[in-house]
């Protein structure tokens, strides 16, 4: 159970992909945290999923351009539901995000009930591929998450709630067939929930140290023991976390959480979690 250089080379592509991950989904985590919607990136990510697997029973190579308009479209159907139903129905919008979870989980069982491949395909799905992912992958995800980040900056206060939907469906799309529906979840969740008692100068350089930390660990330790990656890189986030939060500053943290990581996405103080302007 060693470890050689080679081994080593051949996990930095993977190490790569996790970083790219993190640049969006830290922020979109806190955002997410903040809300008090938990859940909605696990209902995007599952809808992007069926899109693929769409895609897949539909005859389109895998990580082509085919796969890629089919989950980003399912992902923005979703975004806009959610988006409509925050809207409408505030009160109950957790709720409804379970509801869609659990709708797309239990469509992409049943179109890979026939498939006799189904079993594997629905584990690369959720657990991910990471270690598989090529350079051509790589460079794709790259550029998308460079505009993703540039229409934060560009935008700025002009983003609201639909442009909030928007982005987090095409980041979690990407995401998705990078790492996986667990990982997607973990990268946004357990780095904002982690550091959500630092201040806000320190919050999000914290909540990228834990992830990258998690990711480059959860690899080193999936390889030299030979179990998978993507299962292990999330109880290396979690491990991680943990120190995170019990070595960190000892502060309130507040409900609702003051700080908000991309502006023009704020809410007003006098509205609560599920609310925004």
């Amino acid at each position: 159970m060693t470890l050689n250089s080679l081994e080593l080379g051949l996990l930095f592509p993977a190490f790569v992909a996790g970083v790219l991950v993190l640049i969006t989904h830290v922020p979109l985590g806190m955002k997410v945290l903040q809300r008090g919607i938990i859940f909605i990136d696990l209902a995007i990510a599952q809808i992007a999923g069926l899109g693929v697997i769409v895609a897949d029973m539909l005859g389109f190579e895998p990580h082509g351009v085919g796969v890629q308009i089919s989950a980003i479209m399912a992902a923005l159907l979703g975004s806009v539901w959610l988006n409509y139903s925050e809207k409408r129905w505030p009160e109950v919008q957790e709720a409804l995000i379970g509801v869609l979870f659990v709708l797309a989980a239990t469509g992409s069982i049943l179109l890979l009930s026939r498939n006799p491949h189904g079993g594997e395909n629905l584990k690369d799905l959720l657990v991910g591929q990471i270690l598989w992912v090529s350079t051509s992958q790589l460079a794709y995800a790259a550029v998308i998450t460079a505009v993703l980040v540039a229409i934060q900056v560009v935008l700025r206060e002009r983003l609201g709630r639909v442009g909030f939907y928007l982005i987090f469906a095409c980041a979690v799309t990407l995401s998705v067939q990078l790492v996986g529906i667990y990982l997607v979840f973990a990268s946004l969740i357990i780095p904002a929930m982690a550091t959500r008692q630092y201040s806000a100068a320190k919050r999000k350089t914290a909540a990228y140290i834990l992830g990258i930390l998690g990711y480059g660990i959860g690899l080193v330790v999936s390889a030299w023991l030979d179990m998978p990656s993507g299962a292990v890189i999330v109880w290396g986030l979690v491990i991680v976390g943990i120190g995170v939060f019990f070595l960190g500053p000892r502060l309130p943290i507040a409900r609702g959480v003051e700080y908000d990581p991309w502006p023009g996405m704020e809410l007003p103080h006098e509205q609560q979690p599920n609310e925004i302007k």
